[in-house]
């Protein structure tokens, strides 16, 4: 069974940066699609960005297209999650998960979540 440990949140001012990181182990990354979500406080899980198992496609949220990127490492087992010009709206915590089959955008297509990492940022 994969497990994942998501790592890289805090607070940060408006404009700021994080990368988040997600650790996985128990299984082999590379052959899985990753997703990253977030859930602010009274809002739903949503979609933030998706990467193929080779790295080669990314996809993301409208809202966060252009200062956000999606990488990872498949021999570190690793998936990033970069996030440049940080807004008061992007506060939530942030989970990665396992893709395994139907929409990339969709939090019921993906069957292995991290415990999620909060991220602050203040005005």
């Amino acid at each position: 069974q994969v497990q994942l440990v998501e790592s890289g949140g805090g607070a940060v001012q408006a404009g700021g940066s994080l990368r988040l990181s997600c650790a996985a182990s128990g299984g082999r990354l590379s052959i899985y699609a990753m997703g990253w979500f977030r859930r602010a406080p009274g809002k739903e899980r949503e979609f933030v960005a998706v990467i193929t198992r080779n790295g080669y496609s990314t996809d993301y949220a409208d809202s966060v297209k252009g200062p956000f990127t999606i990488s990872r490492d498949n021999a570190k087992n690793t998936v990033y999650l970069l996030m440049n010009s940080l807004k008061p709206e992007d506060a939530a915590v942030y989970y990665c998960a396992v893709h395994m089959s139907g929409s990339y955008y969709y939090p019921g297509s993906y069957n292995y979540w991290g415990q999620g990492t909060q991220v602050t940022v203040s005005s």
